[in-house]
């Protein structure tokens, strides 16, 4: 079992979350309205509380109509996150431009690093939202759904990368779980530098850090069968699977240490 890159076929989306394209302007001006919501919401949460504030203060706060507020957001929890629809847009155009020869590994490693830059952007607001979702657990369970879209756009990319003619016997149905596996650790490794990060007001080399945990990434999936530096196509004894179990609070490197362990076993 291999991967080779599909170079004629664009990453699927079946996301509802999809948008179609717009003109600069129009875009431009859409994320400006949605980020001011997102000001207002983050405002009147901190302090009306969030059970206590409405989509109609939101949108008075925000100089806009009611139906304006439900024109960019479905409900006022999603209000305070305006950036991620464009960002998984980024991440999407990444994984479409990859080099041929690129490992798909580096390729969402890539992807997901628009995630990061979209925090970094603005410190004190991405500090100042990570309290308000640390306290409200509405607030957690959207950003939860919000990462959970990154992690499926990684799986799907993923898992188009595996050469479906370099199977072997008895590793037929091996593929989604691999690729979902790579793409949470590419995932997890990035909210986990992010979370420090955040903890820490905003402050230091938060790229220089991703690139760290990555590299902890790449060691511990090094294994998979890739076409990078290879012929595309090229068949590669199919990995086994393997299930590594880490305390959720345990360091990166423990938990990619405890997974490094398990492949030593195999």
């Amino acid at each position: 079992m291999g991967y080779v890159r599909l170079m004629a076929q664009p990453v699927k989306s079946v996301s509802p979350d999809a948008r179609a394209p717009q003109a600069p302007a129009a875009a431009s001006q859409r994320l400006k309205v949605r980020r001011r919501l997102a000001a207002a919401a983050m405002e009147l949460f901190a302090t009306k509380g969030y059970a206590a504030t409405t989509v109609d203060e939101i949108a008075a706060a925000a100089g806009v109509a009611r139906r304006t507020f439900f024109r960019h957001f479905r409900s006022k929890e999603e209000a305070i996150f305006p950036d991620h629809d464009d960002t998984l847009e980024r991440a999407r155009a990444v994984l479409e431009a990859a080099p041929a020869r690129e490992n798909p590994i580096d390729t969402v490693c890539r992807g997901i690093k628009e995630v990061m830059r979209m925090y970094a952007a603005s410190p004190a607001v991405s500090v100042e939202r990570y309290q308000l979702t640390r306290e409200v657990p509405a607030l957690r369970e959207r950003e939860i759904a919000s990462v959970a879209r990154y992690e499926r756009l990684f799986t799907r990319y993923l898992l188009e990368q595996f050469d479906e003619s370099a199977h072997r016997e008895g590793s037929a149905g091996d593929e989604p779980l691999l690729a979902e596996v790579a793409a949470s650790a590419v995932v997890t490794a990035h909210n986990h530098v992010l979370r420090r990060w955040l903890r820490s007001g905003g402050q230091g080399d938060v790229e220089g850090d991703l690139d760290r945990a990555f590299a902890v990434v790449r060691r511990t999936f090094g294994s998979l069968p890739v076409a990078a530096g290879g012929e595309p196509g090229g068949a590669s004894p199919a990995p086994g699977v393997v299930v590594a179990v880490a305390h959720t609070d345990a360091p990166l490197p423990e938990v990619m240490r405890s997974i490094e362990e398990a492949l030593r076993r195999r």
